[in-house]
């Protein structure tokens, strides 16, 4: 803070008269003060507009080059239920997986081995909810529903419902967890911190790429420090910053949906369903109403994509 005593005008008693002979005609005067103030003016003005350009130019580079663009190659693939409509997953440990199912009268919480895509564990959920988003902090396992603001917990052993809780997200869409705090999303742009104690708000973030809100936001996962989120309508992971919302970049995966079409698969949905297995660094995908669960592994993309193929693409 600049103090008053800085702001304070110089000492106006302070004499600046000189004797005449000391004095300049006043044509040479004018002519001297103007070379002294454009001395001054001069570098000043090019040191700002300098450093205003190269500002600009540096911002303008970092955004464009933060946001980087993923492909993918498949490890391996694996069956699955292809009358789930996954809505929510992610890996328990011992080569299985949790999975909520949607649709109303098909809604599920479940356990499901990872090689065979069998469902060895079975939660049906009451035919009035349409399940959503699940993830596990603890030992319970934390669920959405579709069009409410109630979710459940259940037994993470078991899955036996352990109690029904309100949230403040508008709508259940995903859920993911560091193990201290859940985000959620409610399918608008907005990422949730939510307390897992409280179940209440303490943040929201607007999630934005090139200026543009990114709607939609679906099923979550917690990935070394970054949210990697669903965008549904598309076959594309946003990978975002839960510190402070900044896009980190995008996974693009319309071929696992075109070539599940082109063997056959046209009942299929969108991609939803990210899984990550933290001791083996192994990601999983699939989608609603998928035959096939994947293993990916990714890598920046080859082809150059401008932010209008990206937006096309990736941003409904």
């Amino acid at each position: 803070m600049v103090s008053k005593s800085a702001k304070k005008k110089p000492n106006s008693k302070r004499s600046s008269f000189k004797p005449a002979s000391q004095m300049a005609s006043p044509k040479h005067f004018d002519l001297r003060r103007f070379l002294i103030l454009i001395s001054i003016i001069l570098p000043v003005s090019l040191f700002v507009v300098l450093g205003v350009s190269s500002s600009t130019s540096f911002k303008i580079s970092s955004d464009h080059h933060s946001v980087k663009i993923y492909d993918f190659e498949v490890v391996n693939e694996f069956p699955h239920d292809p009358s789930a409509f996954t809505q929510g997953l992610l890996y328990a440990g011992n080569e299985s997986l949790f999975e909520s199912t949607g649709l109303y009268g098909r809604s599920s919480v479940r356990k499901v081995a990872l090689r065979t895509g069998k469902v060895e564990i079975l939660h049906k959920m009451p035919g009035s909810y349409f399940g959503e988003g699940l993830t596990f902090v603890g030992e319970r396992l934390f669920q959405v529903t579709w069009l409410t603001q109630i979710g459940f917990t259940y037994n993470g052993t078991n899955l036996q419902k352990l109690d029904q809780f309100t949230h403040q997200m508008k709508d259940g869409w995903g859920l993911a967890t560091d193990g201290k705090i859940l985000y959620g999303s409610d399918g608008t742009s907005t990422l949730y911190d939510i307390d897992p104690q409280t179940l209440k708000a303490t943040r929201k973030q607007i999630i934005k790429f090139n200026g543009r809100e990114v709607r939609y936001l679906n099923e979550l996962e917690y990935i070394n420090g970054e949210i990697w989120a669903n965008v549904w309508q598309t076959d594309c992971i946003a990978r975002i910053s839960p510190d402070n919302g900044r896009m980190l970049g995008w996974i693009l995966l319309p071929s696992l949906r075109q070539g599940l079409v082109a063997s056959g698969y046209n009942g299929i949905d969108v991609l939803n369903g990210i899984a990550w297995d933290s001791d083996n660094n192994r990601i999983f995908v699939t989608g609603k109403l998928w035959p096939k669960l994947y293993e990916i592994k990714i890598h920046p993309a080859r082809k150059h994509l401008n932010d209008e193929d990206i937006e096309q693409l990736c941003v409904p």
